[in-house]
């Protein structure tokens, strides 16, 4: 395996000076950021792929020995009115990809929340069909993480169809890869070990962070969170800070034959609000993470 991170948590870097920092702490990947613009998660200026931005991002990686494990997009593919957007520019992720060598894309399935369950899984058929056999043909795997996104439903539900075994199961069947986030797991009662055993030849990435439970809040709003559809009850932290038994985890990934990447997914509130608190909180994860992930 290698240790590397999402560079989402650090918008206002270059992907250049991300990449020889990463290297001097001795992460060894980076999955990168490709929003469009003007989002400014957009290490990779993937809707303006172009030679030029091709040879930029491949000398970065070129310089710095790190690997380009996965460019990440992650938003509503099912979405009622922005989804065809989101499904172009995941076109063009695995476009990107393809170009750099890169294995993985990284996406949502999402929802509509206005139809069923059941309606949603038959759009997703739908959609993900044509770009699951895109990016086949390009040499590219679609990686779906497991996610929530309660923020995506009114009523605060699940906004991402990809959020229990059950509905890995579905997605498997289209051709779709996880992108394995023990964190969400922790937080629907999951034990994260027990759920990615049978399935770890279907994992193609794997994002690492931590859940940490809030004394006495579950008491108060109960498992399914306030009214207003936020969290309530937990928050998400760096490796080490949460309730994720990691060696555990790993043993687990190793054990399955897993050999890719361990992506950090900085969302920790607590070492936040500058590049040196998102370093700093980088640095907690891989002491954490470093004498548990080996090549």
């Amino acid at each position: 395996m290698k240790l590397g991170f999402l560079t989402a948590c650090l918008p206002e870097s270059d992907l250049t000076d991300i990449a020889r920092w990463a290297a001097t702490q001795g992460f060894e990947a980076l999955e990168v950021a490709g929003w469009p613009a003007p989002d400014d998660r957009n290490h990779i200026r993937v809707d303006r792929f172009d030679d030029a931005e091709c040879e930029r991002v491949r000398r970065v990686f070129a310089e710095t020995g790190l690997t380009l494990s996965s460019i990440a997009y992650y938003e509503n593919n099912l979405h009622p009115t922005t989804g065809k957007e989101v499904n172009a520019h995941v076109r063009r992720c695995i476009d990107a990809a393809a170009a750099l060598g890169c294995p993985t894309v990284g996406t949502f399935i999402g929802r509509d929340a206005g139809l069923p369950v059941r309606e949603n899984l038959d759009r997703a058929t739908e959609v993900f069909g044509p770009l699951v056999e895109h990016a086949r043909a390009n040499g590219v795997e679609i990686v779906i993480e497991n996610c929530l996104m309660k923020s995506w439903h009114p009523d605060g539900y699940p906004g991402n169809l990809a959020y229990s075994p059950e509905l890995w199961e579905w997605m498997f069947t289209l051709g779709l890869k996880l992108n394995y986030d023990p964190s969400h797991l922790v937080a629907l009662g999951i034990d994260p070990v027990t759920a990615l055993t049978p399935y770890v030849a279907n994992i193609a990435h794997v994002q690492a962070k931590d859940t940490q439970f809030l004394p006495g809040r579950i008491d108060h709003y109960g498992f399914y969170g306030p009214i207003s559809g936020e969290k309530g009850w937990y928050r998400f932290r760096v490796p080490g800070l949460g309730q994720v038994d990691w060696t555990r985890v790993i043993d687990a990934l190793y054990e399955g034959g897993y050999d890719g990447v361990v992506s950090v997914e900085h969302e920790d509130p607590v070492w936040s609000g500058s590049t040196e608190r998102v370093q700093t909180g980088l640095g907690i994860a891989y002491r954490t993470l470093r004498p548990l992930v080996h090549g």
